[in-house]
């Protein structure tokens, strides 16, 4: 069982999932989703058979490592592994797909593309392996290639299947600011080769390498190549602007792989690559990531409650969120750590809830205006609650999952510095403001006339928001399964860069304290 390759086998499976499905005839659309959702139901199983192999004890930085070489001339290599961070977003990643291949499962596509949807059950498969794929990835090359290749299912999905008119402006938004960021980050990848000898992740951070004797205007410059392209794909401001419109013109499965899992690969290598790659140039950065971070939590927060449509409002709250899970990242505190790679996963079980929420309602009404809707709960009771749980964990209400992630932040961020931590609670503030204002408008009051009477959650779609509301819930009680996997990983990384937390003031004071009193005695 050892020589099983897990990762390589999951990243297979829905790659060849997604070619059969595009190889099928037009009028096969019920069979291409038939085989989607097996595809993605055979992944996740996959996944969570590896899973359940990963040792949380083990002193091995990487498992499941599989390194073949791929282009010997120039030293990449298909390398690939996990740690507990890596291990924990693929699993929320595989989890999300089946449930966005199943939200997506009456919607006809027929009167606006000429293959009656089929392509887009295509793209999610092969969106799935590369994102699978670029958690893997142990080597620098192939984490590239990852990192720009699902720029292509995302463009289509966005701009062939999305919704309204603007769809493809939006793709093309978001396709230049990913190419401007994957062009910067090619640029750094050359650089790391050069000056480190090769692409392996593993030779790179390895004790003595000769990437760690860089100069140090060298570092910087390659830590901002690597740290402007995840900044694009978080997305950071000022560099989020894509996000709203990308969201906006998406349709909900869509959004929820964009924002639940695309813009995790961001922050997964922020940790990853910018910190463990270039420790001294990511602490002379600290103060100015903060400092984006912090208005990333208030900017997006503010353009939050300002928003009509319930997509875009959405969008705006991830962009304040991603600031949160920044924050954490650059505080090189434990707790800060593990809060923000926690809050990776968290979010996307939120977010996606939210999200495919949003997307029954304009199923039901052709519209994402807020005010398009109220009193929904006069006449679908299950579907508002459902939307007020998913709120409700978007704003960390205590008990549900994103909650124990923030607080984690929160006590990282004030161990870093106070001020930062004061600051970000304003975001907290607005969230409650965005995510009430939103649910009052839409689902209390009374139902107009005009709304008719909207039909309750199917049976199909219980089943595709049923498992996220419960792991929002599961996750906020009992989180320790999460940071069992996430832990070790964030104490690997803390000694990579060589980063201890410091010691809490009562603490100190209290030993200062202590040795006074034995002085004077």
């Amino acid at each position: 069982m050892t020589d099983i390759p897990w990762l390589t086998l999951a990243i297979a499976l829905p790659a060849l999932g997604g070619l059969a499905i595009a190889l099928m005839p037009r009028e096969r659309i019920e069979t291409a989703k038939r085989v989607a959702l097996g595809v993605t139901l055979g992944t996740l199983l996959l996944v969570v058979a590896m899973a359940a192999r990963f040792d949380v004890a083990s002193t091995q930085r990487l498992q499941f490592t599989e390194v073949h070489a791929w282009i010997p001339q120039f030293g990449v290599s298909y390398a690939v592994g996990v740690d507990g961070i890596a291990l924990v977003l693929i699993l929320m990643s595989v989890l999300l797909v089946p449930l966005v291949v199943l939200a997506a499962w009456k919607e006809n596509d027929a009167s606006t593309v000429d293959d009656g949807g089929k392509g887009y059950f295509a793209l999610i498969l092969l969106l799935e392996a590369m994102m699978i794929g670029v958690f893997a990835a142990t080597d620098v090359f192939l984490f590239y290639v990852f990192f720009e290749a699902m720029l292509i299912p995302v463009y289509f999905m966005i701009g062939r299947y999305g919704r309204g008119e603007d769809r493809r402006r939006a793709a093309i938004k978001f396709l230049l600011y990913s190419l401007l960021g994957g062009l910067l980050m090619l640029v750094a990848v050359i650089g790391v080769a050069v000056y480190g000898g090769t692409f392996l992740w593993s030779d790179l951070v390895a004790p003595g390498s000769a990437l760690a004797g860089v100069d140090t205007t060298v570092a910087r410059w390659l830590f901002l190549g690597f740290f402007i392209a995840f900044a694009i794909k978080a997305p950071m401001w000022p560099v989020h602007t894509w996000l709203p419109s990308a969201a906006g013109s998406s349709r909900p499965g869509t959004a929820v792989l964009l924002v639940g899992v695309l813009d995790k690969v961001g922050t997964y290598g922020m940790l990853r690559y910018c910190l463990e790659l270039f420790p001294g140039a990511a602490a002379w950065f600290v103060w100015p990531v903060v400092a984006l971070s912090l208005v990333s939590i208030v900017y997006g927060a503010i353009l939050a409650v300002a928003q009509s449509d319930m997509m875009r409002l959405i969008a705006y709250t991830s962009i304040s969120h991603f600031g949160f899970i920044t924050l954490g990242i650059f505080a090189m505190t434990t707790q800060g750590q593990s809060g923000a790679a926690l809050y990776m996963v968290n979010h996307g079980f939120a977010t996606g809830a939210l999200f495919l929420v949003v997307g029954f309602l304009i199923a039901r009404r052709g519209s994402s205006a807020i005010a398009d809707y109220q009193g929904v709960r006069t006449t679908a009771p299950l579907l508002a609650g459902t939307f007020l749980v998913a709120g409700l964990a978007g704003l960390s209400l205590p008990g549900l999952a994103p909650f124990v992630s923030e607080f984690l932040v929160f006590i990282g961020a004030f161990m870093f510095h106070p001020v930062p931590a004061i600051i970000a609670t304003a975001g907290t503030v607005l969230a409650a403001l965005y995510i009430l204002w939103m649910y009052q408008r839409t689902m209390t009051g009374p139902l107009p006339a005009s709304l008719g009477r909207l039909p309750d959650l199917s049976h199909r779609e219980v089943w595709v928001v049923g498992p996220l509301i419960a792991l929002i819930v599961l996750f906020g009680l009992y989180p320790q399964p999460l940071l069992d996997a996430i832990n070790p990983a964030v104490e690997q990384t803390m000694q990579q860069i060589d980063a201890t937390d410091p010691a809490p003031a009562l603490d100190a004071a209290g030993e200062a304290a202590g040795g006074q009193e034995g002085a004077d005695e």
